[in-house]
Order: structure tokens, then sequence, then C-alpha cells
């Protein structure tokens, strides 16, 4: 089982190397803790259990440490800026075909659940790929 533990671990490596978003490093060091077992065991129950176990250890240690370093918050794009505020309906907004609202000086594709007239206020819910969805601003 030595060899299989091993291979395990390189499988591991190379995933983590590929994707560099630190998925399967936790795992990768399971495989050594296992393949160290295989070493001094041949019960196949007890390395998978030093696998576990080593990798959950690993993970919930080391998971707030890379959270800290990789910044853990989500910084807003420049679109994202939009969600929240009002804009003024520059195309007519129906239920079955996109408007235009124009928010923050710019022009955007805009659609909501409810029909809006042209010079209606909005606000903008969310953003939907391109589009934003918008509903009318109660007074």
């Amino acid at each position: 089982m030595f060899a299989a533990w091993f291979i395990t671990f390189i499988v591991l490596l190379f995933i983590e190397i590929i994707t560099v978003n630190l998925v399967t490093i936790w795992f990768a060091i399971g495989a050594v803790a296992a393949m160290i077992t295989a070493h001094f065991t041949d019960s196949l129950l007890i390395q998978i259990i030093v696998f576990t176990i080593v990798s959950a250890i690993v993970l919930l240690l080391t998971k707030p440490i890379v959270k800290k370093l990789r910044g853990g918050s989500v910084e807003a794009t420049n679109s994202d800026r939009v969600v929240g505020k009002s804009a003024i309906v520059t195309k007519k907004i129906s239920k079955d075909n996109y408007g235009e609202v124009k928010v923050l000086g710019n022009y955007w594709t805009a659609c909501s659940d409810q029909n809006i007239d042209v010079d209606d206020k909005v606000i903008v819910k969310r953003i939907d790929g391109v589009k934003l969805i918008v509903e009318r601003e109660e007074n």
C-alpha cells in the first residue's frame, strides 16, 4: 500500500500545482501520513483512518491562515457599485422586453417584473450578466 499512497500523493500534488487554489494540498499531506503509516502496518483501515484524520486536522488548522493570507474579502468591481443606486428609465421596461436605465452616468440594459415607463425612478437590485435587475422606486 506504500506505493498506492505515494501515487495518491503525487496525483494530489499535481492537481494542486495545476489549480493553484489550495484545493488538494490538505489531502496530499494526509496521503503522506498514510504512506508513513503503511510502512508500519498493513491494515488498510488504519491507513484510511490516518489519512482522514490528518487531512481534517491540517484542513481545520490551516484554513483560517489561508483565508487571512488571501484577504478573505470580496472586492466590488466597478459594475457592483450600481447595486442599490437610484436610476432613471430611458427606455420603457416591460415584463417581456428589456429597457434601458441611466445610473451613475452610464446606460445599462435593464429588466424588471414590473412595467416601468420612461423617466420613472428605479432602484438597482442586482446585476445578471450585463443586465440590471431593477424595481420601481417607492416614493
